[in-house]
Order: C-alpha cells, then sequence, then structure tokens
C-alpha cells in the first residue's frame, strides 16, 4: 500500500492498529540475542500488515477493539510471518520486499527454527483469546495453511493443474488465512453467528482475489515494483490461473505447440516473451475478470452491516488489491 491508501484504509483504527504494533512487538520479544535480532530485521521490513489490519477493521465494523482484537491480530500476523519465512526456504528465495531474505543472511536452519519460534508464540497466545470457536478457526487454519503449499507443489512434480484444483489450492494456501482473520477479528467483538459469517467469507473471496493478483504480478510485474523477482512460478512448475486457463482453452495441437514455447522462453529465462504469449492468448484477461468476480462477492458479504467509515475501509481494501502495484 502507498501512504495514501493506507492512510484512508486504516483511518477508522488509527490508534488501535499503533496500540497493536506495539504489543506485537512485545509478544515476539525473547531473552535469546539473535532471536531479537532477527526479529527486529523482520519488523524493520514489515510490509503491508494486511491482516492485522483486517482482524482490526472486523472487530470494529461488530462493536469495539479490545484486548483480544490485539491479540488476534498478533496471532495472525505471527502465522502470516512465519509462513513467509518457512516459504522463502521452500522457495529459495533470496528477496522479498527488496530486502534480502532470513533464510539469505542467517540461512536456512536458523530461518526455520525462527518461523518454529513465532508459531510456537502463536501458539502459546492462542489461550488468551478464551474462545473455543477461534481456537478450532486458527488450528484448522494451520492445517490448511500447509496442505495448500503441499497441493500446489504434488501438482508442481505432476505438471498438472486445473482451474477447480487451483482455487482449492489458494482457498487453503492464501483464502484460508484472510477468512480466518477476519472471523476472529469479529469474533472479539460479537456473539452474532450472522455477523461473523458474513466477514468470514468476506475475508475468503479477499484472499482469493488477492492471490490471483500475486498470480498476475509472477508474470507482469518487475523486481523494482513487486520487491521480489518474477517468473518464479513458471520456473518451478506451478501452473497459476493465467497459465491454466491459456492451456485449457485452446485445441491440443494449439496447447502442445504453446507448451513448446513456454518452455523455451523458460530455458531462455526469456519473460517478456512468456508474458506476451500469456497476454495474446487471453491469460491475463480471464484471471483479471475472476479477480474481479471475488472481489465482487467479498464486498456482497458487507451488505449486512449499516454504512460506516469502517465498512467503507473494508470495501476499499478490495479495491486496493485491484489496483496495487505490489
Amino acid at each position: 500500500m502507498n501512504k495514501r491508501n493506507i492512510d484512508k484504509i486504516i483511518h477508522p483504527i488509527k490508534n488501535d492498529f499503533d496500540e497493536f504494533n506495539d504489543r506485537f512487538r512485545s509478544m515476539l520479544n525473547s531473552e535469546v540475542k539473535i532471536i531479537n535480532s532477527v526479529i527486529s530485521y523482520l519488523l524493520r521490513n514489515k510490509g503491508k500488515q494486511l491482516r492485522p489490519i483486517l482482524c482490526l477493521l472486523s472487530s470494529k465494523i461488530c462493536g469495539e477493539v479490545n484486548n483480544k482484537s490485539y491479540t488476534s491480530a498478533s496471532l495472525i500476523e505471527m502465522l502470516h510471518v512465519a509462513t513467509l519465512i518457512h516459504d522463502d526456504v521452500v522457495d529459495e528465495s533470496d528477496v522479498r520486499r527488496s530486502w534480502p531474505t532470513i533464510s539469505r543472511i542467517w540461512k536456512n536452519k536458523l530461518s526455520i527454527l525462527i518461523g518454529d519460534y513465532i508459531f510456537s508464540r502463536a501458539l502459546t497466545n492462542m489461550v488468551k483469546l478464551n474462545s473455543n470457536n477461534a481456537l478450532s478457526i486458527l488450528s484448522n487454519t494451520a492445517e490448511r495453511l500447509s496442505q495448500g503449499e503441499i497441493l500446489q507443489i504434488e501438482r508442481a512434480i505432476k505438471k498438472e493443474m486445473t482451474e477447480e484444483v487451483y482455487y482449492v489450492m489458494i482457498k487453503d494456501k492464501t483464502a484460508s488465512l484472510f477468512s480466518a482473520t477476519c472471523a476472529i477479528g469479529a469474533i472479539a467483538a460479537t456473539s452474532s453467528k450472522e455477523k461473523i459469517e458474513a466477514l468470514k467469507k468476506y475475508g475468503e473471496f479477499l484472499g482469493m482475489a488477492f492471490q490471483i493478483k500475486d498470480d498476475l504480478f509472477d508474470i507482469i510485474g518487475s523486481i523494482d515494483k513487486t520487491g521480489k523477482p518474477t517468473g518464479f512460478d513458471i520456473k518451478k512448475n506451478m501452473l497459476t490461473l493465467p497459465y491454466i486457463y491459456m492451456l485449457s482453452s485452446v485445441t491440443p495441437s494449439k496447447k502442445k505447440e504453446l507448451l513448446k514455447k513456454i518452455n523455451s522462453c523458460i530455458k531462455k529465462n526469456e519473460i517478456s516473451s512468456l508474458r506476451t504469449i500469456i497476454e495474446v492468448n487471453g491469460g491475463l484477461k480471464y484471471a483479471e475478470k475472476k479477480m474481479k468476480e471475488f472481489s465482487d462477492m467479498a464486498i456482497d458479504q458487507l451488505s449486512i452491516f449499516d454504512d460506516s467509515n469502517v465498512k467503507e475501509s473494508l470495501i476499499e481494501i478490495t479495491k486496493y488489491n485491484l489496483n496495487r502495484t505490489r
């Protein structure tokens, strides 16, 4: 997010967001010096913090931000950060958000242990929520995050992915955490099943749109704008929606021809040529269309809430995702 987007979106929870950041930092504090060094590095390059923002807004639209809201937002961000650290090890990534990854600086062994430490801090603090519903959502989400990543690796090995399986995968690996974020934010402030379910669905649809946008960045983005290398997915045989649509919408002979061109581009590292192939064959437009559909579905879930600046911020997040450049 650029500063203008941030100011507009967090305006209803500005003080709450500042309080969250203070509590989040203290929750990660350790007596082990190297842990604090790595955590300090992470917090200097903390990114958009979209999930805690969503959590706090979900609490606010259902009532008031409270201690459980701060704990919920912190737990979600811990799960997210731990997942990113592990992902960078698995993906052998050197750069994230234009900065060297933890694994590049401190190597894989310590990176995995730091990810485990952050995840364990999340587990330790879960009991503070004092809600079986929230605990059930979080534990289920932790399982789905891993499940989604493993499904993607499995399909990359087999070099096959259908659109249906793609949606299952991104629902687990990305949308599940967005959904949990909004749900436990709501649970912290209300007992209304209708409101909790609406925000849970809002988060899920937003998460689906968010992942499609990230998959588009891998094709049309650049490291200068996105802060990480592009062309990674196709090089690792991780077929995303633009590729899936392109390959499924042509005849078998045309598919064979396209795969030959794609493999040639990958070998020569000609990402711009690959981008052109996908664009000409409708892959980008189709992915953008589906992203817009999921965004509209997310906004529809907010219809049960009265108009307010908090509701406007939640709507604004869906619009931000459609137009973001990183």
